[in-house]
């Protein structure tokens, strides 16, 4: 069995064409899509909050965040509830693909040819056989000022 400092366990997620990687300690739960309140005046990535088992949750919309096109969901579309802190929020992706243990020494440090602004969200990135796994920064992503909403 490998130890903690060997590897990390992630949850997989899709996202257009690429493969992103979340740790699995910051993930409570993968939902279905369900229906989203609007919150007015908040950016345009903010879809709204989800009544969640009695909690109210934000949900952010991956794509937008990202500045990738939106698409309309389908049966694939998942919420993946992360925790940051005191904080949940539900993120949209594509589909949630798999929970992978990554060999630590498999995570490179983001390429430099990244722009600027997206280098941010990402804390590294993993080669497993053919995929290429992004690993986000969920601390970045999901910075108070940026989503400023419960």
């Amino acid at each position: 069995m490998a130890n903690q400092e060997t590897e990390l366990k992630v949850i997989v997620f899709q996202l257009k064409d690429e493969e992103y990687a979340i740790p699995v300690q910051q993930v409570r739960s993968i939902e279905k899509v369900q229906h989203i309140t609007r919150v007015p005046r908040t950016p345009k990535f903010v879809k709204g909050v989800i009544n969640l088992r009695g909690v109210v949750t934000p949900i952010i919309d991956l794509r937008e965040r990202f500045g990738i096109e939106a698409l309309p969901f389908n049966e694939q579309t998942r919420i993946i509830i992360v925790a940051l802190g005191e904080m949940e929020v539900g993120l949209i992706v594509d589909a949630a693909n798999d929970v992978l243990d990554l060999p630590i020494k498999s995570i490179e440090p983001p390429p430099e040819v990244i722009e600027a602004v997206e280098a941010d969200y990402i804390n590294g990135v993993a080669k497993v056989g053919k995929r290429l796994l992004i690993l986000l920064n969920l601390e970045k992503v999901l910075e108070k000022e940026t989503i400023a909403l419960v």
